[in-house]
């Protein structure tokens, strides 16, 4: 079953974000998974958010988004991460 992994971003420093954006994508690609939305906060309609940016990612299979998350390419890349933005990661099954 498909998975989505949607990811909620608060940007610490641009450049670092902009780094580990430019590194992480081929880690997505590599594991099947695919960038479908990306986007800047714009309002919220109900709740709170607190969130400037969010990405929302594919993967054939929730095996693939874990194996994405836990491989050696992308753990390498989470010192970067912390520099760049304090993160959020939910992973869903898509119907």
């Amino acid at each position: 079953m498909t998975a989505l992994l949607i990811a909620r971003i608060n940007v610490l420093d641009p450049e670092s974000m902009q780094a580990y954006g430019a590194a992480a994508g081929p880690t997505v690609a590599a594991h099947g998974g695919e960038f479908i939305a990306r986007g800047k906060f714009a309002s919220s309609l109900l709740g709170d958010e607190s969130a400037q940016a969010v990405a929302i990612m594919r993967f054939p299979s929730l095996d693939a988004a874990n194996a994405w998350f836990a491989s050696p390419e992308y753990q390498a890349l989470a010192t970067l991460r912390t520099a760049a933005a304090d993160m959020q990661f939910a992973l869903f099954e898509a119907a």
